[in-house]
């Protein structure tokens, strides 16, 4: 019987590397594909993907198995970057990791290997998924400091039934330790943080290249003009830095934070220390999917509103299919409009959704 054939997603670091590694090892024919997701200036040096790209065939060569290169970035552009133009058009704060895995690597790239008759499509995320009732589950990573289901929630049945994640199991210094012990390179090469099209730039130039900046005015929540913003888009909820409105007269020395956005009037909202603005227990969340297929059974599960966050008590309540109520236990900090709320029960991600107000 022949073995299966896995495309296993190779982005020139150490996690997918031992990734495709612990497939060869397990019998899988392996296939290693590197995705580029975003064209660049032939002279940049902000996402170096020619860089990373080496790393992956050299890893490939080492591995002594087949080494591919596709280009997604048309699909990118379309299904991701202008999604996160728009959200930022809007005031809102998108995570585009989110997209980018429900679009391209668990779509594009999943129809591509499907296309050269793929079993399998595999990845380095740090995730584990079972079948259960014949129904698909996707669990938490057990390396606790480096699950990664918050950023694969909106993964359905039909793709994680054709994915496979070989380091979910495992700690982060296991993975590292195993691609030192292999003589792979790139064992100590660092984790890769940000968003790739923006790359070393500072957020606030990348921005200006796509998007017109509408200055204007900063409010206390009683209506007192205490500054001036660069454009809402260069803001998030919670955010201390970069407001420029410290020491001002009369006021005590309590750092200032946003606390919310009026759109209509383009005006950001601020207030001084832990002000009961910056809190809430409840919010509505829309474009809920749920990997099951269905909701859960008990409207009494757990969230998180951000990735490095612990998960909090809460319920839920459908208002239509796509769109729920979220009432927390205990107050919420700095809820985010455009970010995604995730919600859990045990190790089982069950789905979620994008946060659109409190």
């Amino acid at each position: 019987m022949a073995a299966k054939h896995v495309f296993a997603a190779m982005s020139g670091g150490v996690d997918s590397s031992v990734t495709a590694f612990l497939l060869k090892e397990a019998g899988y024919q392996v296939t290693g594909v590197f995705m580029k997701n975003w064209e660049e200036p032939a002279s940049a040096e902000t996402c170096p993907a020619s860089i990373d790209m080496a790393d992956a065939q050299a890893v490939c060569e080492q591995l002594h198995i087949e080494f591919r290169a596709i280009n997604f970035a048309n699909e990118y552009w379309e299904h991701v970057f202008t999604y996160f133009l728009d959200a930022y058009r809007q005031g809102l704060t998108p995570n585009p990791d989110i997209l980018c895995n429900k679009e391209i690597k668990f779509k594009a790239f999943l129809d591509y290997a499907k296309q050269y008759q793929a079993d399998y499509m595999a990845t380095g995320h740090y995730v584990r998924s079972q079948q259960q009732d014949n129904v698909w589950q996707l669990l938490k990573g057990l390396d606790p400091n480096k699950d990664q289901s918050y950023f694969l929630y909106a993964l359905s049945q039909q793709q994680l039934s054709h994915s496979l994640f070989p380091v979910g199991h495992l700690q982060k210094s296991a993975v590292r330790a195993l691609a030192k012990k292999l003589g792979l390179k790139i064992h100590a090469k660092k984790d890769s943080t940000g968003i790739c099209f923006i790359g070393e730039r500072r957020f606030k130039d990348f921005l200006n290249e796509y998007l017109p900046a509408h200055p204007g005015e900063i409010h206390t929540p009683e209506g007192e003009l205490i500054g001036k913003h660069d454009g809402l888009m260069f803001y998030t909820i919670g955010q201390r830095q970069g407001l420029q409105i410290g020491g001002k007269k009369g006021k005590s020395e309590a750092p200032w934070y946003v606390i919310g956005k009026d759109i209509a009037n383009n005006i950001l909202l601020v207030a001084q220390g832990e002000h009961p603005a910056l809190y809430a227990s409840s919010l509505l969340a829309k474009d809920l999917h749920w990997i099951a297929g269905i909701p859960p059974s008990s409207q009494e599960i757990a969230a998180k509103i951000r990735y490095r966050q612990t998960e909090q008590a809460c319920r839920i309540q459908a208002v239509n299919e796509t769109c729920y109520d979220v009432l927390f236990t205990q107050p919420q900090r700095a809820i985010t409009p455009g970010q995604s709320i995730v919600f859990y029960q045990g190790d089982i991600c069950l789905g979620g959704g994008i946060i659109d107000r409190n």
